[in-house]
Parts: C-alpha cells; sequence; structure tokens
C-alpha cells in the first residue's frame, strides 16, 4: 500500500479505505486479488487491528472486497465498474460544480482547457 500519511481530517479507518478505493481505481489492486491481511497492514502502519478491520468490512459492505473463509478479503469482479461508476458519480455532483465555478470565473474558455491539456502531454 506504499507508504501512507495520515491526516487529522477524517478518521484513520476512512482514510485506509479510501486508499484501498483509489488503489483499485488505479489498477493496482484487480479483482480477484487478496487484500494484504488485518494483521499486516496493523503491524506495516503502527494501527489497531480493529481500525483496519471497520475499514475492510466498509468496503465488503459496499459489495467492494469479499471475504473468503480462512483465506482474506479479495476484490470482487464488478469492484472496478461500482467504483468508476460511483466517484464519477460522487466527482459530478460533489466537485465539478466548485471546478466549473472557478473556470468560469477565471474566464477561461474550453479551448484554453483542451490547450492546456494538450500542452501537458
Amino acid at each position: 500500500m506504499s507508504d501512507i500519511q495520515w491526516s487529522d481530517g477524517a478518521p484513520i479507518y476512512r482514510q485506509l479505505k479510501e486508499r484501498v478505493i483509489a488503489m483499485m481505481l488505479d489498477g493496482l489492486l484487480t479483482p480477484g486479488e487478496a487484500l494484504p491481511s488485518v494483521r499486516q497492514v496493523a503491524a506495516e502502519y503502527r494501527l489497531n487491528p480493529i481500525t483496519v478491520s471497520r475499514a475492510y468490512q466498509e468496503l465488503a459492505d459496499e459489495g467492494l472486497v469479499e471475504k473468503r473463509r480462512g483465506l482474506g478479503m479479495f476484490v470482487t469482479e464488478e469492484a472496478s465498474k461500482k467504483l468508476r461508476s460511483s466517484e464519477r458519480e460522487r466527482f459530478l455532483t460533489e466537485e465539478w460544480p466548485a471546478v466549473a465555478e472557478r473556470i468560469q470565473r477565471l474566464g477561461l474558455s474550453m479551448q484554453d482547457l483542451l490547450d492546456s491539456l494538450e500542452n501537458r502531454r
């Protein structure tokens, strides 16, 4: 899971859950792949195992991972599809309005945005 910087802005279990979700969206955790064990994550990041379990349980409740008895937690086949859909919806309803407002406030045109994108490549 690489090095994680915990912030004071949200509970650690939620930050851990968001990190796992980001790894799924980035393709670092793929369908059928096992998540690191609760003990392993707790030891590596010096967390209480209950904190890790809570993050994993929320992922399971959302159908993103499934528990296989005696084997651990695994990314479900439909996880990336569910995530992409829900993250797109969240972006469009929560983040995009503020971005669009700023674009308008700065007087940027669609061509300005496309040119900026091309210049980054």
